[in-house]
């Protein structure tokens, strides 16, 4: 680093330097002392690899994190998380502050106000909707890119996100829809809607990936369905966000006979395996608002991933295995599975009820014969 003191005619002292680029850095101080110790300290930080520009981080974040934005590679589904988090959260908070000036303490106020921010306000039949703690943790690393962006690119020396307490535990645990629900829900959808619950239910599919099928992917002899794409929520057709995603499902005589039914009377087009009343594909905007309107009809709390997770709790009370599932599901890992659906395996208290009914099984019977004998009459 080239780096020089000169004493200017009016009696101060200039201390510059040039950074990698080329590009000179200068102040000036009243005493030589001083504008060495400022030169000594930016060598150190570049000696560090925490030397940042100065000029740089005077940007608003809103600006930067545009930017960075504009060039990252992701898929489709990730660029709209990405979006979401900067233009609903992280920009309407932190986007008029410069980058350096935010420490370490604003971020953690903005994750305190992630956690207590209403999405939706409570009203007498239902409270507040918030963020999940998932969905803050998300948000919150959003910003730690962006950040970790601007330290690489020496806009900030040391990124603030770090040592940020985030919400602890688990997301609460998904809402399983009874059967009478699912039912009540696909009648009070209209006539060529009514085969979706039935094949999301019977099937475990993402939505994306229910809106993506063709008819190739229905093997009806072999009653299983191929998933090898999807419909994002812009309409386009992606691929899937994962390998374990790409998989083929067995599914069960009464989807098969539901698919057969509703392509009778509603032929599928080359594109989409289900239409709209005009033949076009059917949106995944347009399946959560129908959703929506049959589930407040009902008298029913499901939202358009609760056929899911229905699916996945039949798997569950069947007995089949967290790998099976996973398989099923098109987890990326097992964690996934076990982070979503460990409360509906039956737990170890539940093994030792078995177990101990199992052992007094004789006793149980004689309990149950006194019971019979000295029970009143009437």
């Amino acid at each position: 680093m080239a780096a020089n003191i000169a004493k200017r005619p009016n009696g101060r002292w200039r201390a510059r330097y040039r950074d990698d680029t080329g590009r000179e850095h200068a102040r000036h101080f009243v005493r030589k002392v001083d504008a060495q110790a400022w030169l000594d300290e930016q060598t150190a930080r570049m000696v560090r690899g925490e030397w940042a520009d100065p000029r740089a981080g005077r940007e608003l974040l809103s600006a930067y994190a545009t930017r960075w934005q504009s060039v990252q590679v992701s898929s489709p589904g990730t660029a709209r998380i990405v979006d979401n988090a900067l233009r609903l959260h992280i920009l309407p908070r932190l986007g008029s502050e410069r980058v350096a000036n935010i420490r370490r303490s604003d971020v953690q106020a903005f994750v305190k106000w992630l956690e207590s921010r209403e999405l939706r306000p409570a009203t007498e039949s239902q409270p507040a909707r918030t963020l999940s703690a998932g969905s803050v943790r998300n948000i919150y690393e959003v910003l730690a890119r962006v950040m970790d962006a601007a330290v690489e690119d020496r806009v900030i020396a040391v990124s603030p996100c770090r040592r940020i307490a985030l919400p602890k535990g688990h997301d609460d645990e998904v809402e399983v829809p009874t059967l009478d629900e699912i039912d009540r829900v696909r009648d009070a959808l209209a006539e060529r809607w009514q085969v979706l619950p039935v094949v999301l239910a019977g099937s475990g599919l993402r939505v994306g990936e229910l809106l993506g099928l063709r008819l190739s992917d229905v093997d009806f002899l072999r009653r299983s369905i191929r998933v090898e794409r999807q419909r994002l929520q812009t309409n386009q057709i992606a691929p899937l966000k994962s390998k374990a995603s790409r998989r083929r499902v067995p599914v069960g005589q009464v989807v098969i006979d539901a698919l057969a039914a509703h392509l009778a009377s509603y032929p599928p087009t080359e594109e989409a395996l289900f239409t709209d009343e005009f033949g076009k594909p059917l949106t995944y905007r347009r399946w959560k608002r129908l959703v929506s309107d049959a589930a407040k009809v009902a008298g029913a709390e499901i939202t358009s991933h609760s056929f899911r997770h229905f699916a996945a709790s039949a798997l569950i009370s069947g007995g089949a295995s967290v790998k099976q599932v996973q398989a099923f599901l098109g987890h990326a890992s097992a964690v996934v599975t076990l982070r979503t659906y460990a409360h509906l395996w039956p737990g170890d208290e539940d093994r030792t009820r078995k177990v101990l009914d199992a052992a007094l099984g004789p006793l149980g019977a004689r309990a149950d014969s006194v019971r019979t004998e000295v029970a009143p009459e009437g």
